[in-house]
């Protein structure tokens, strides 16, 4: 008895720490997060919506794997029309806004981010009618924002903006079809120490992802330096026929790695996959 009690202690002490902290990112979000992104909103807190997966603890703090997973079917009267998701305690929270539509079959994003530190890991989707529903993980995390690029750079940037889609399982007409999309970029967040020069490299980041089916947008995005180097994004799509996936990337370079006041517009990258069902 005295054994399970002192197992029970230790147990209870452990949690302690981490529920500070979790308590401290309710903080973050209720005095500076929600204010700048939901001032005067409702949001309800469920699972009912959007259920978010992510490790307890990160076995790499710079490729955090990330899915959230939608409960309802996207159709053209109800439908998850974004879903915002932050970190709350990363040097800039903002990890992206992902914009669905109808055509998209399902609001199912998987991606992979950098958490810089122990913190709650939040997504918020708002309805076609305007509703917002946010679920949360908390992630054990620590240096993923600074952690190196890789080995070796120039060869990231001689690669730079080479994209590929994969689709995952048949098309059929009609049905939500999973695709993954690889983008090749350092995704540098202006953090990282140059391993060879041992400099600071300036944030330069994928900015803007645009993904349409035969002219039609299936996924929307605008995302910032917590997602991982060479992005890679899992979502759905529904085809109608035979025709043409395509996705345009656009970069960003900005001065520093909290503000995007100071900012310059990179380059635009093109994809193009032939989906025959």
């Amino acid at each position: 008895m005295k054994y399970s009690k002192r197992l029970l202690a230790i147990f209870i002490t452990t949690l302690l720490p981490i529920a500070a902290i979790a308590a401290e990112d309710e903080k973050i979000w209720n005095n500076v997060l929600k204010p700048e992104y939901f001032a005067g909103q409702a949001i309800e807190e469920s699972d009912n919506i959007i259920e978010l997966e992510a490790p307890v603890r990160a076995e790499d703090p710079a490729l955090v794997p990330l899915k959230v997973i939608s409960k309802i079917k996207q159709t053209k009267d109800h439908y998850i029309k974004r879903i915002l998701m932050l970190v709350d305690n990363n040097p800039y929270p903002f990890v992206g806004d992902f914009e669905f539509t109808p055509d998209s079959g399902k609001a199912d994003i998987a991606m992979r981010i950098r958490v810089n530190s122990n913190s709650n890991i939040r997504a918020i989707a708002q309805m076609n009618d305007g509703k917002l529903t946010m679920t949360k993980k908390f992630v054990k995390a620590s240096g993923g924002c600074s952690a190196p690029v890789g080995a070796n750079l120039d060869e990231a940037m001689a690669r730079l903006g080479k994209m590929k889609f994969r689709l995952e399982g048949d098309v059929k007409v009609g049905e939500p079809t999973s695709v993954q999309l690889m983008v090749s970029h350092p995704n540098i967040t202006g953090m990282q120490m140059d391993q060879v020069t041992r400099f600071i490299k300036k944030a330069h980041f994928v900015k803007d992802v645009n993904v349409s089916f035969n002219g039609k947008p299936v996924l929307t995005a605008k995302t910032d330096i917590a997602i991982s180097t060479d992005p890679n994004f899992r979502f759905y799509f529904v085809p109608d026929k035979a025709g043409e996936l395509k996705v345009d990337v656009t970069d960003t370079t900005c001065e520093t790695p909290t503000k995007r006041d100071v900012c310059t517009k990179g380059n635009t990258y093109t994809e193009t996959f032939k989906i025959q069902p």
